[in-house]
C-alpha cells in the first residue's frame, strides 16, 4: 500500500474518511493511500543554522561550552560530540566544517545564485605577499579552512601569479574535498602591461593560465578587475559566457565596477543570452560607504548582483599607529602597497582624529580597533562575504574573533559610531528639469 505525507493545513478527519469511502466505492479499485499528517514548520535558513549550531554546541559540551581556542584549531584537537571518552578529532575530521567551530560564522547565498559562501573570506593578497614564507602562508590557509571559512580570494594585482601557485600547492597537499571550498581569482589588466584591456583573447588566456597555476579543474568565480572603456561590453560578456560554458569557471563577477557598468553588463547578458554576473567586489569600510550602502542593495534587488567587500581594514593601513602606540598592522609595508583608493592625503588627518575616538569606543567594548571595524562591516546585511587579510595566524585568529562582537553592536553603539564618523551617505536630492527652465 502506498503512503503519502501531507502537511496539516486544517483538513478535517471527516473529509478524509468521506474521500476514502468514495474511493472504495469506485469500480477501478485503486489502492487507497495511507495519509500521514505532519506539521510544516516555517523558518528561515539563517534561523535553522543558528538552531542547529546551538543544538550542536549543547551536545558537545552543554549550554556553557566554551568555543575552541586557537591552539585547538591549529592542532586539530577538537573533541568529537558524542565520541566515547571525548575522543579528539584530527585535522581531516575538521573538514566537516560544523558551524559550532567558529561562533558567529554563517553561510549565505552569493547574490541571488545558489553558491553558498561564508560571511567572511580569506583575501590572500596579504597572505601571499612578499616577506611571508610558504609555510607561514599554509598555516594561515589551514586555520581559515578549519575555522569554517570556505572562500579564498586571489588578486593578481597585489600578489601576482605567486598567490595562485602557492595556493594550488597547498590545496594539492591538503587534499581537501573540492566541494568544501570556493576559489575566486581575478582577471587583471592595466595600461602599463602587455596584456591590456578585457579582450576575448586576454580573458580566455588569463583564465586558462590561472587554472594551470592553481592545478584545479575549474575556478568557482572569475572576477573581472576593472571595466575596460575601450572594449565593447558585448565582447566581455560573451567571453565570460564562453569560459563558463567550457567548464573553466562556474560563475563570474566584477571588481571595482561602477553601478552603471554593472547594469550595462547585465543588460548585455540578457540581450545576448549570456550568464549574468553574480557579485561585485567593492571597497567598504568606515570611511568608504557610498557605493555599498546606497547602490549595491539596489543592484541586488533589481538584478541579483551580490556584494563581496574587500579591504575592510584599510583605515589601519593608512593611519599606521595610534597615539597609544598600538599598531593596527605589524608590517609597515602594508601602508604603501595596500593604501586605500577612496581618499587623498589631505583627508587623512581628519580621519585619524576620528580613529582616536573609535579606539576609545573599542576599548569600552573590550576589543581592538581592527575587530570593531570588521564587526561594523558584518553588520551591513548587504555584505554577503567580507574578505579579511592576514599575514600571520595570530592576525587571522584575532580577526575571526570579531564575529562574536557583531551581536554586541546594538542600536546605541551603532548610533555612537555614526556620531563619530559623521559620514552617513545620502542620495542627492532629485532636481526637476522643469523647475530649471
Amino acid at each position: 500500500m502506498s503512503s503519502i505525507i501531507i502537511c496539516d493545513l486544517g483538513v478535517s478527519n471527516a473529509n478524509n474518511n468521506d474521500n476514502n469511502n468514495n474511493n472504495n466505492d469506485d469500480e477501478d479499485n485503486f489502492p487507497v493511500p495511507t495519509i500521514y499528517r505532519c506539521r510544516a514548520p516555517i523558518a528561515s535558513l539563517d534561523c535553522m543554522e543558528e538552531f542547529s549550531g546551538a543544538e550542536h554546541a549543547g551536545g558537545a559540551g552543554g549550554a556553557g561550552a566554551a568555543p575552541p581556542t586557537k591552539e585547538q584549531l591549529l592542532t586539530g584537537q577538537l573533541t568529537a560530540a558524542g565520541a566515547p571518552g571525548g575522543q579528539a578529532l584530527g585535522p581531516g575530521a575538521l573538514a566537516s566544517r560544523q558551524s559550532s567551530v567558529t561562533p558567529g560564522l554563517r553561510y549565505r547565498n552569493l547574490g541571488k545564485s545558489g553558491l553558498r559562501v561564508s560571511n567572511v573570506g580569506l583575501g590572500t593578497w596579504v597572505t601571499f605577499a612578499g616577506g611571508v614564507s610558504e609555510e607561514q602562508a599554509e598555516e594561515v590557509v589551514r586555520l581559515a579552512y578549519d575555522s569554517g571559512i570556505n572562500v579564498f580570494d586571489l588578486s593578481e594585482a597585489h600578489s601576482g601569479p605567486r598567490a595562485e601557485l602557492e595556493l594550488g600547492r597547498i590545496l594539492q597537499r591538503r587534499a581537501w574535498k573540492r566541494a568544501s571550498y570556493i576559489v575566486t581569482t581575478k582577471v587583471y589588466w592595466n595600461t602599463k602591461s602587455d596584456e591590456r584591456g578585457l579582450s576575448r583573447k586576454h580573458l580566455i588566456e588569463s583564465v586558462k593560465a590561472s587554472l594551470a597555476r592553481l592545478q584545479l579543474g575549474y575556478i568557482d568565480v572569475v572576477i573581472v578587475h576593472k571595466a575596460d572603456p575601450m572594449c565593447p561590453m558585448e565582447e566581455v560578456v560573451r567571453a565570460m559566457n564562453h569560459v563558463i560554458c567550457m567548464g573553466w569557471a562556474m560563475y563570474w563577477g566584477t571588481a571595482r565596477w561602477s553601478p552603471v557598468e554593472v547594469m550595462e553588463a547585465y543588460t548585455n547578458c540578457r540581450q545576448f543570452n549570456c550568464v549574468t554576473p553574480i557579485c561585485e567586489q567593492a571597497e567598504y569600510h568606515m570611511f568608504c560607504r557610498e557605493k555599498t550602502e546606497l547602490y549595491m542593495p539596489e543592484l541586488y534587488n533589481k538584478i541579483g548582483v551580490g556584494l563581496m567587500a574587500w579591504s575592510p581594514l584599510t583605515m589601519g593601513l593608512v593611519s599606521g599607529r595610534l597615539e597609544d602606540g598600538m599598531p593596527l598592522f605589524s608590517r609597515s609595508s602594508f601602508k604603501n602597497k595596500y593604501s586605500s583608493f577612496s581618499w587623498t592625503e589631505d583627508e587623512t588627518a581628519n580621519k585619524e582624529d576620528k580613529l582616536r575616538d573609535i579606539a576609545q569606543l573599542a576599548e569600552k567594548l573590550g576589543c581592538s580597533v581592527a575587530q570593531l571595524a570588521i564587526a561594523w562591516g558584518l553588520k551591513n546585511e548587504s555584505v554577503q562575504c567580507l574578505l579579511l587579510g592576514a599575514a600571520t595566524v595570530d592576525q587571522l585568529y584575532e580577526s575571526i574573533q570579531s564575529l562574536q562582537l557583531v551581536p554586541k553592536l546594538n542600536s546605541s553603539t551603532m548610533s555612537e559610531l555614526e556620531r563619530i564618523l559623521d559620514n552617513k551617505p545620502t542620495r542627492p536630492p532629485m532636481v526637476s528639469t522643469l523647475a530649471l527652465r
